[in-house]
């Protein structure tokens, strides 16, 4: 089953060791939303080309979340209800972009928003996955970069979609990216990326 992706919102700073290691306040705020194209849109196992305008490509894998229902200022306990899926995506960044817009006090559209830079793996229904103790992980090149338990997310599942949806009415074929934990870095052509969380299919690409 094919599942069309119509919007991707994405949330940042939503794992405290994740803000710490970029500078932030990690005392609990208002959550922050960005967007992606779902054009953008990479799937599991391609090669992902090395996007132009920028020196500092780097990897956040993310636990993501797919909308199956119509929600608009729904309570987090009825969060559950309007969730088709889960899968592990990564939202590649163009770091140098985005700091000099943060530094400018400028919209994170282009480091953020271009071809390739949301990357999904296989979704899994969400009655074949239950969030519990999972963890979640990134390797580049077999070398673990990012690995944390869901459980350390500032915000949680029903919290952000509750939230969220008081901006917006979400719609099935919405994909929302649910942040990452420390240990973002670099990576370069030739380097092969692999996000896995406990229980989904894992989600994989290389630069090229």
């Amino acid at each position: 089953m094919r599942y069309p992706v119509a919007r991707i919102f994405c949330i940042g700073r939503n794992y405290a060791d994740h803000v710490a290691e970029m500078g932030g306040d990690v005392t609990r705020s208002a959550p922050i939303y960005f967007t992606k194209s779902a054009h953008h849109l990479l799937t599991d196992d391609a090669d992902m080309p090395y996007p132009p305008g920028t020196q500092d490509l780097h990897h956040e894998v993310e636990l993501v979340v797919a909308i199956g229902a119509s929600a608009t200022g729904i309570d987090r306990t009825a969060a559950d209800s309007v969730i088709w899926g889960y899968g592990v995506g990564l939202d590649m960044t163009r770091r140098d972009l985005q700091g000099t817009a943060k530094k400018a006090g400028q919209p994170w559209d282009t480091g953020k928003d271009f071809a390739g830079s949301a990357i999904i793996g296989a979704l899994t229904p969400a009655s074949e996955f239950h969030l519990t103790e999972q963890k979640i992980h990134l390797s580049v090149n077999g070398e673990t970069r990012q690995d944390s338990p869901l459980a350390a997310m500032i915000w949680s599942v029903p919290e952000i979609i509750a939230n969220l949806s008081t901006l917006y009415t979400l719609m099935p074929g919405d994909i929302v990216m649910t942040g990452t934990p420390a240990g973002v870095a670099a990576v370069n052509r030739g380097d092969t990326l692999v996000g896995q969380v406990d229980r989904l299919a894992p989600v994989r690409t290389r630069i090229v």
